[in-house]
């Protein structure tokens, strides 16, 4: 798994990747059991503060994505594959509401209508 940051992109470093994480798993360069590198290693490799890491692991883990277990490191969760692409769409779709003017009323009926 290549992780690499955009230096345009002026999202923090852990949401890069927290995405690249997300991409690999969509991509299915990375599946259900694959071990990710430990978080100090990562950070290592590049060259960001552990800390970082740690942080974009720790909202993989609350989206459901990794498991994280003392000792034995962050793994891909059980069922990740299925829901890692649509779950980051649906996270970029309600900023861009947002950052339009729309409420989620509004959010709710246009996407109710491209799902019929």
């Amino acid at each position: 798994m290549l992780i690499t940051f955009d230096p345009g992109n002026t999202a923090p470093l852990y949401h890069q990747i927290a995405s690249a994480v997300r991409r690999a798993i969509r991509e299915g360069d990375i599946s259900e059991g694959d071990r990710l590198p430990a978080t100090r290693d990562l950070a290592t490799s590049l060259g960001v503060n552990m800390h970082t890491v740690v942080r974009a692991y720790g909202i993989l883990r609350d989206e459901g994505l990794l498991e994280m277990r003392r000792g034995r490191g962050a793994t891909i969760s059980a069922g990740s594959t299925s829901t890692a692409g649509v779950t980051h769409l649906v996270k970029e779709l309600a900023v861009e509401a947002r950052h339009q003017g729309f409420d989620l009323g509004e959010l709710t009926e246009m996407i109710t209508k491209e799902f019929s």
